[in-house]
């Protein structure tokens, strides 16, 4: 059973950082893509960064470019997310999800594994 769990979130104020760490367990990391999606109250689901199997390759969305950065250790089976000049409007819950292929993308159907999610919360 893979399990994906989500720590380091909580409140920081405007211009503040915070990082973000996912462990997976039970399953195949270092041959998987892995992203990271947010979810504000009453909004969609949306991407925030996905990074290839080997570390290479990032993508992010435009809202977090130059802010964020996703990272991976594939000794320690861990994702992360440094999220640095943090805003209001970043405030949500954040997971992570493990992708079913060795490339990144956007999309949330290409992920099949999902944590359970961590809460951010960016005071003004």
């Amino acid at each position: 059973q893979v399990q994906l769990v989500e720590s380091g979130g909580g409140l920081a104020q405007t211009g503040g950082s915070l990082r973000l760490s996912c462990v997976v367990s039970g399953g195949a990391f270092s041959s998987r893509a892995m992203a990271w999606f947010r979810q504000a109250p009453g909004k969609e689901r949306e991407f925030v960064a996905a990074i290839t199997w080997s570390g290479r390759s990032t993508d992010y969305t435009d809202s977090v470019k130059g802010r964020f950065t996703i990272s991976r250790d594939n000794a320690k089976n861990t994702v992360y997310l440094l999220m640095n000049s943090l805003k209001p409007e970043d405030t949500a819950v954040y997971y992570c999800a493990r992708g079913s292929r060795t490339y990144a993308t956007s999309l949330g159907n290409d992920y099949n594994y999902w944590g359970q999610g961590t809460q951010v919360i960016v005071s003004s």
